[in-house]
């Protein structure tokens, strides 16, 4: 038996003479291009939306639009690798018609074009949300780090910029002590390149000193040289590499992105209510159901989202009482008395407020005395208990008491799967672009290109 063979390559052969035979209909190279046609450019913000009377003519920003959407769509990101693309691929060539821009003038459409891409992304999402694809009975919120294109090894903090100053001034007293001697000698022999080392070391030091100034200004501990607006984070402990925190609002019926971010902050805590009501804004609701994990407990954000109509379901992260050796009363043993704004004790003793701590929003209730207590043992190791409050604790509770085993369930099936694909999509989840401007660009065209694919996927189910 021998192997099944080839044809042979010198075969003559009439191939289909339409580049467009060799596209299925039913591509979904065809939805890219469909989509993109629909588009108002121009409205949009995209540079060169209408063609130069005068001059070279340009590359029409539709057709690079459709080029990127149809890379992140199959996985090839990278300018250089769309510019081989669109000379070896059909369905490039089928898109482009054969168009072959090169990678630069393919990159420049990328940086220069980012709100604009923006906006497509929720332009496509308003398509779908018009053709009633998104049920809206439930969103789920989550929250994914990015890699960012900074190395782990550009991450500076104070004591590295103070070391490196130090390392820096060394050389510079060493340069500037050449230079004395060689005016004792009354030689001319000066190098060139030594005025030119000092300016680079004076500019480096000049750059250390705005970095350190740019972490006092902000509060940080860190800085990544090179791209400031990310920061080291990653869930747990060790190494924390350069990341951005991409936040993402999914339906929980279709699975189709309704909206997404991407931010510096290290933590979800603060993102619950401006991605709920930025979802609630882009699917036109008076009323919304969002669903998240713990890390986006916040207390006054779960008040925002009662006062503008958003149903919020969060289960709560709430300190326990670690003093003494982990059997004292926990705040839950204490009632909270909202007529009289005090708590009541398990031995019916009062703790009246004493402090209102606005920064971290919650109030301080004390006992007045507790001694000759039979349950002091068993409540406090000091002189008298003390309890803190939230000042959006009943926010707080009812948020957390609507995060049933059920809606959690729900919105693992929702949100993980989204992150899953496109970081699939993007080389596991890493980013080509620097600072937020670049990454708000490459996340638009990563999530146009997954509610894509996930339309195609829910129409073929459905035919």
């Amino acid at each position: 038996m021998g192997y099944i063979v080839g044809e042979d390559r010198d075969q003559a052969s009439l191939l289909p003479s339409r580049i467009a035979d060799y596209v299925a209909s039913d591509a979904s190279v065809r939805v890219i291009d469909a989509f993109a046609d629909g588009l108002d450019l121009a409205a949009l913000g995209f540079g060169r939306a209408v063609a130069a009377s005068t001059g070279r003519p340009g590359y029409d920003p539709r057709d690079l639009l459709k080029l990127y959407v149809w890379g992140y769509f199959n996985e090839i990101r990278s300018s250089r690798r769309l510019e081989r693309a669109c000379r070896r691929d059909v369905e490039a060539m089928w898109l482009l018609r054969r168009l072959a821009p090169d990678f630069k003038t393919i990159a420049d459409f990328r940086r220069d074009n980012g709100p604009a891409i923006v906006g497509a992304c929720r332009v496509f999402v308003l398509v779908c949300r018009d053709a009633g694809l998104f049920a809206a009975r439930l969103i789920a919120l989550d929250g994914s780090k990015f890699r960012a294109a900074a190395s782990p090894k550009k991450v500076i903090g104070r004591e590295e910029i103070a070391e490196e100053g130090v390392r820096l001034e060394r050389r510079i007293a060493a340069y500037l002590c050449g230079l004395d001697e060689a005016d004792a000698c009354e030689t001319d022999d000066e190098p060139d390149a030594v005025p030119a080392a000092l300016a680079a070391l004076y500019n480096r030091r000049a750059e250390l000193d705005r970095m350190a100034h740019k972490l006092d200004a902000e509060e940080r501990t860190t800085l990544v040289e090179g791209e400031e607006d990310a920061r080291p984070m990653r869930a747990g402990s060790g190494h924390k590499p350069p990341c951005y925190n991409v936040q993402t609002a999914v339906d929980a019926d279709t699975g189709l992105i309704v909206h997404h971010d991407v931010t510096d902050e290290p933590t979800d805590r603060r993102q619950l209510h401006p991605m709920a009501s930025a979802t609630r804004e882009s699917l036109d609701l008076e009323a919304l159901t969002v669903v998240a994990d713990k890390g986006f407990d916040n207390g006054e954000h779960a008040s925002a989202c009662e006062r503008d109509g958003i149903v919020a379901c969060v289960p709560s992260q709430r300190s326990i009482n670690n003093q003494g050796d982990g059997t004292l009363f926990d705040r839950t043993a204490f009632i909270y008395e909202p007529e009289t704004d005090t708590f009541t004790c398990p031995a019916g003793r009062t703790l009246a407020r004493k402090q209102l701590h606005r920064k971290k929003r919650n109030v301080t209730y004390a006992s007045q005395d507790c001694s000759g207590c039979a349950l002091k043992p068993h409540c406090t190791t000091a002189e008298r208990r003390f309890v803190k409050r939230h000042l959006d604790d009943d926010a707080l509770n009812r948020m957390d008491a609507r995060a049933t085993p059920a809606m959690m369930k729900a919105r693992r099936c929702a949100v993980e799967h989204p992150f899953g694909t496109i970081k699939r999509m993007t080389a596991g989840g890493r980013f080509l672009t620097r600072n937020l401007k670049g990454t708000r660009t490459e996340m638009a065209l990563s999530v146009l290109a997954y509610n894509i694919l996930r339309t195609i996927n829910i129409q073929t189910a459905i035919a």
